[in-house]
């Protein structure tokens, strides 16, 4: 169905008592019970227009796209620029400040290389973190994502990861994700008590916070 300009997939289940709107990498849906009238749910959906418009708006402004690379571009990489060389091969090596990647498929692999890479330093960073804040012997493994939805992860068990693209950001944003994931070893929350120990080693947070909100959707690709 259309509200507006959206476009609104509709869902019922056996197992909803309610109906809820949700929408999620640019595309809007409603969940309905079963019995609930199509006229009730169209009324429903009008009264959120603006709501749907809005949020189907950003998040398709900000939905990640397969850059097409050329050769010499820039590459940002844990605070260096790492320039592109496109050649006939099958792997991608670094040499000095160069990176040459294969000509086919360039963007999938520069993100393999980088997961690859950027894995050392993202560990050492989280680790130094976890040291910090006295818990580093409650850290587990320390992996890379590639998830569309979060930047960082921390488990009950420990387990920390941190997204590829991360490696693209400004230093500071870096360090911050880290931090913000090691703190959970002491609170799986964002409870004030949470909060107070990333202020305690980085009181300048949410300037940092507010970058990767704004800027983050730039890193992928």
């Amino acid at each position: 169905m259309t509200v507006g300009r959206v476009e609104v997939a509709l869902k019922r289940s056996a197992s909803r008592r309610t109906l809820g709107l949700q929408v999620r990498d640019g595309v809007a849906s409603a969940h309905a019970p079963p019995q609930m009238s199509r006229e009730l749910i169209v009324r429903f959906l009008e009264s959120k227009r603006d709501w749907l418009e809005k949020h189907v708006r950003q998040q398709q402004a900000q939905q990640p796209h397969v850059r097409e690379w050329q050769d010499g571009d820039l590459v940002p990489f844990l605070g260096e620029t790492l320039t592109l060389r496109l050649v006939a091969a099958t792997r991608v090596e670094q040499r000095g400040n160069e990176l040459f990647v294969p000509v086919t498929d360039t963007a999938s692999q520069l993100k393999k290389w980088t997961r690859k890479a950027a894995l050392q330093p993202f560990t050492e960073l989280v680790q130094e973190y976890a040291t910090g804040l006295g818990v580093s012997g409650r850290l587990g493994r320390v992996a890379v994502s590639d998830t569309r939805t979060r930047w960082g992860s921390c488990t009950a068990h420990g387990d920390i990861r941190l997204h590829w693209a991360l490696s693209r950001a400004p230093l500071e944003v870096l360090h911050y994700v880290a931090l913000h994931e090691a703190a959970h070893l002491l609170e799986l929350n964002h409870s004030p008590r949470y909060w107070a120990h990333v202020k305690r080693l980085m009181p300048g947070h949410a300037a940092q916070r507010r970058w990767l909100k704004e800027n983050g959707h730039t890193l992928l690709g």
